[in-house]
């Protein structure tokens, strides 16, 4: 195997025709690695994501080879083919919060889709709608109209995105709803397989792609409950960190608190004892 990349959370190592994935512990908040990882983090995002895969196999072609890795991966790496990727960062939205809602409050758009006046904080939308973001290689992603996508990746494909995006959010909603789950927004990304095929690669409907919430606690109008790295931003508002390097440690209440709720959340949507 050959180490081709180190992402914020992520490594790619290649080996042969496939690439493997492997999901570290590290957690990053405003881009910004932090310097304490959350135990179990890695192994919990990849098998969420192989079940997320499988169930949305009929919705879109993945880029899942097989879950065979080396024994040092085990539980935190997926065999994948390897993609051409869309620079593009496909984020649907189904209730207003993060920075849409900071858009909102000064525009009353998110991404140029123009919404209903009146909404706060964790409104629901009338309908979940597309959101694209610049993927950023240094500093923050931005905002991005449709259009732009159009004249980026021009209109067929970005109708794909978009329409493959929205039917990923609306089918994972739906099964999260059926076990207690809001999920709030969710970014997913797509590339090229070697055949010309738009396939999803990367991770999919993870605590830290989405934002998952208990429907039994929501409540518009203020800060809602979190199983997802809300509650590192949260805790780390608090901190007085100018958000960027080098980021404070966590302390480990924190940490024990983020691991159980990916773990909770993990457990709700697939109905598995997480065991790893």
């Amino acid at each position: 195997m050959k180490h081709i990349y180190a992402g914020k959370v992520r490594e790619l190592y290649s080996d042969g025709d496939d690439i493997l994935l492997v999901a570290s512990d590290r957690i990053s908040l405003y881009d910004v690695v932090m310097p304490t990882p959350i135990p179990d983090k890695g192994k919990l995002l990849t098998q969420l994501s192989l079940w997320w895969f499988e169930h949305l196999a009929e919705i879109v072609p993945n880029h899942v080879v097989s879950t065979d890795v080396p024994e040092e991966f085990a539980a935190r790496a997926i065999r994948v083919k390897p993609l051409k990727m869309v620079q593009v960062e496909c984020i649907a939205r189904g209730y207003l919060t993060g920075l849409g809602l900071k858009e909102y409050q000064k525009q009353g758009t998110v991404s140029g889709v123009a919404l209903p006046p009146g909404l706060v904080e964790g409104s629901k939308l009338p309908e979940p709608i597309f959101t694209p973001t610049t993927k950023a290689t240094e500093g923050h992603d931005e905002f991005i109209t449709f259009d732009d996508v159009i004249a980026q990746e021009g209109r067929e494909t970005a109708e794909r995105l978009r329409e493959l995006t929205l039917a990923i959010y609306r089918a994972g909603a739906e099964r999260a709803a059926a076990n207690g789950i809001i999920v709030a927004d969710t970014k997913v990304e797509f590339g090229w397989d070697a055949d010309g095929v738009l396939t999803l690669g990367d991770e999919v409907l993870t605590s830290d792609s989405s934002r998952f919430w208990p429907a039994d606690r929501w409540q518009p109008g203020r800060p809602q409950f979190s199983f997802d790295k809300q509650y590192v931003r949260d805790w780390v508002s608090g901190t007085g960190w100018d958000k960027t390097p080098p980021a404070p440690e966590i302390p480990a209440d924190v940490v024990a608190t983020t691991r159980a709720r990916y773990i909770e959340v993990y457990e709700r949507i697939t109905g598995r004892t997480w065991g790893a």
